[in-house]
């Protein structure tokens, strides 16, 4: 223990006493045998100099791609230099939970310009201070529609993005609710037949726009039939796509979520990233995480506080709108000096250039013997019908130097012949031209 530990034989002896445990071992002893790792079988240990040296070995066998036209809910997005040097000064990066608000006002403005921003560009009434990533929002938002209901359906459209209904699923195991999926036949919702669905026992509506085959719909009739049947609609979006299309609240929902990685995030291998949240006030004291509001104090300053604050840690533990959420601030930090650098028009110009590098790529494919592009508006994510396997096509592509997007089958076994593919203001034309050329010789 003492290679281990910084305890001495008489610390540890007094701990094992105040455990009512004889001895280290038994203090495992939930775990079986064939659980337990027989050793750890570490090397010996090695220099500063010779691990770097040992790590840019193995990053040299990396293999550079030209171009990714791969989505999925995550993007390749330009991320303007002041997104890093502002998030990094210290005063952000190592600031942690304002759980003392009056000690904490920066941390506390930051937050607050944030939600004003999550909120101008759904056209919502307020959102939170972010929560964990896009999943768990929408697991979120069933929870806060879900609670208190006496209804026990929750719809979700199948279009919605396959990773996040799983999440969601596995979330709501143990709360009672019964999902109904509706079907999205090669990733196309039917619109009526949604709405039909949608009865005095649905307790939510979930969509997603542009849904995961990157189609774009307009949910408002089938929010407007959630409403008059009492369910809370529930609008899962992508950010930058608002800069363009129909927001939340303009088609009626109550609650919109969103994976907000697109804000000022780098990839990064998975993350971190954040979840979106915005309500309108019918929510408000549902909503889970924090909220924080603007005041003045008695010398009439400006002063930020958290308005409310429903978590466990500051509530009981029952009355709690969440034990899962917390708010990613230095996430939501990138996210609002992003949107600041964008500006209005400058949101609505980065949206636009990414539909029309999605739309050249589509033209460029649609010329092409054996790619069919099914019709239907999207926004910078498509998908492609293709003669042959959709794994084999992206594996060819692959040693072309390139990465061909993604696979439907890996989610949807049944659809093998279709690959989505994606573009963004960072897919350059000359690109573009070059993924063409070399798919022209795979089809």
């Amino acid at each position: 223990m003492a290679g281990f530990t910084p305890h001495t034989e008489s610390e540890i002896k007094e701990m094992l006493q105040a455990a009512g445990a004889p001895t280290i071992e038994s203090l495992f002893s939930d775990i079986t045998p064939e659980l337990r790792a027989k050793s750890f079988n570490l090397p010996k240990g090695i220099t500063e100099y010779e691990a770097l040296n040992e790590m840019q070995e193995l990053a040299s066998k990396n293999t550079t791609f030209t171009a990714s036209f791969i989505g999925g809910g995550y993007y390749d997005h330009f991320i303007p230099a002041a997104v890093d040097t502002i998030s990094s000064r210290a005063e952000f990066y190592t600031a942690y939970t304002p759980y003392q608000p009056e000690a904490s006002q920066g941390t506390l403005r930051a937050v607050f310009e944030y939600q004003s921003m999550i909120s101008g560009i759904t056209g919502m009434e307020l959102s939170n201070a972010s929560l964990y990533d896009g999943g768990t929002a929408i697991y979120e938002a069933v929870n806060m529609a879900f609670r208190g209901s006496k209804k026990k359906k929750v719809i979700i459209d199948g279009g919605v993005n396959p990773l996040h209904i799983k999440m969601v699923k596995t979330h709501a195991k143990n709360i009672g609710v019964e999902f109904v999926e509706a079907p999205a036949v090669n990733g196309r919702t039917d619109l009526k037949a949604l709405a039909a669905m949608i009865d005095n026992d649905t307790a939510a509506v979930v969509a997603q726009n542009p849904n995961f085959y990157g189609f774009v719909n307009d949910y408002t009739s089938v929010f407007a039939q959630a409403a008059k049947q009492g369910a809370a609609s529930i609008l899962s979006f992508y950010p930058v796509s608002l800069g363009i299309l129909k927001t939340p609240a303009e088609m009626g929902a109550d609650i919109a979520v969103a994976e907000g990685q697109s804000l000022g995030q780098p990839l990064s291998f998975g993350g971190p990233y954040l979840g979106i949240m915005a309500v309108n006030k019918k929510f408000m004291r549902k909503i889970p995480g924090r909220i924080v509001g603007e005041t003045t104090d008695k010398e009439g300053r400006t002063v930020y506080v958290l308005t409310l604050q429903a978590r466990e840690q500051h509530i009981k533990r029952e009355k709690a709108t969440s034990n899962i959420c917390s708010n990613q601030a230095l996430c939501a930090l990138r996210a609002v000096v992003f949107l600041s650098l964008m500006g209005k028009e400058g949101f609505k110009k980065l949206a636009l250039i990414n539909l029309e590098r999605a739309e050249y790529l589509k033209s460029k494919l649609a010329s092409i013997p054996g790619f069919e592009i099914p019709n239907g508006a999207t926004f910078n994510e498509f998908p492609v019908k293709l003669k042959k396997d959709a794994k084999v096509f992206v594996s060819e592509m692959a040693s072309e130097g390139f990465i061909a997007g993604l696979p439907a089958s890996c989610f949807y076994p049944q659809d093998k012949n279709t690959v989505i593919m994606n573009a963004t203001e960072n897919t350059a034309v000359s690109e573009i031209d070059l993924f063409v050329k070399a798919a022209s010789k795979r089809a």
